[in-house]
């Protein structure tokens, strides 16, 4: 990770919501969870050490996501899709709809790099610029129309977290490297206002721009972030509930729940 500091036919055969703890369990899904030692794998599991249902995408077949779905059996469901193929997320989506009929939650955390992330304008390739930009703001795009039905059937308000980043915001950068990596996470923030515009009015699914903190993605101790993906997944578990009914507030939050500028 280069980061520093509408609808088909449902069949419900999946957990439907269940008592917990004078709670409820949720139905959460996070796109982009094929490594445990990222951020997508990590809140996954801590969804699924909360007791929630717990639908987790990957892009090809990941033997940690498999292991993880050992241990949980059917409180984890696993799609594989391509992020950059609609074909392929509305056929992850039309598999999901024969296992449930809501989605509480969406977090979408799939993200990817060209080899020249951290290269320079000079030294870039820039033809490699729009697959990176496909995957992050297009991408989430097309999961959340995709899943969009899903959503709108959660009993109380759906609620959708793009996890974006600092990295992503105009008015505030400073490097001169990131650069498809930067323009994927500003074209993702516009995409989180252009929604919220777009669903605001009937107030039944909310979404958010989060920046997630910074990170230690690649799993290395030697890497300067002070969060690891597990630390991370647990921050902003805690405070996505806090912002499912807020339609009002910033739209681009950081993990400490403050305003950060587009």
């Amino acid at each position: 990770m280069c980061d520093s500091p509408k609808i088909c036919p449902l069949v419900i055969q999946y957990p439907k919501i269940l008592s917990f703890e004078g709670g409820a369990f949720m139905n959460v899904m996070v796109t982009g969870t094929g490594r445990s030692y990222a951020l997508g794998y990590n809140l996954a599991l801590r969804y699924l050490e909360s007791g929630d249902n717990v639908i987790a995408t990957v892009r090809k077949p990941s033997s940690d996501i498999e292991k993880l779905k050992e241990q949980y059996k059917d409180k984890l469901t696993v799609l594989t899709m391509d992020l950059t193929d609609s074909r392929s997320v509305q056929k992850a989506a039309e598999d999901l709809s024969s296992k449930t009929d809501h989605i509480d939650t969406l977090i979408n955390n799939a993200v990817g790099v060209s080899p020249d992330c951290d290269k320079g304008f000079f030294e870039a390739d820039l033809d490699l610029i729009p697959h990176t930009v496909d995957i992050i703001a297009v991408g989430t795009m097309r999961v959340i129309k995709a899943f969009y039905p899903l959503l709108h059937n959660a009993p109380g308000t759906a609620l959708i977290m793009n996890i974006s980043s600092e990295a992503g915001s105009i008015s505030r950068c400073y490097r001169t490297n990131l650069i498809d990596y930067g323009m994927g996470k500003a074209a993702l923030n516009m995409a989180t206002m252009n929604l919220y515009n777009t669903f605001k009015d009937e107030g039944k699914v909310n979404i958010f721009a989060v920046h997630p903190g910074w990170i230690r993605t690649d799993g290395r101790e030697d890497n300067p972030a002070p969060l690891s993906s597990y630390e991370a997944a647990g921050i902003l578990k805690d405070l996505f509930e806090t912002r499912r009914e807020d339609f009002t507030g910033h739209r681009f939050i950081t993990n400490e729940g403050l305003d950060y500028p587009f």
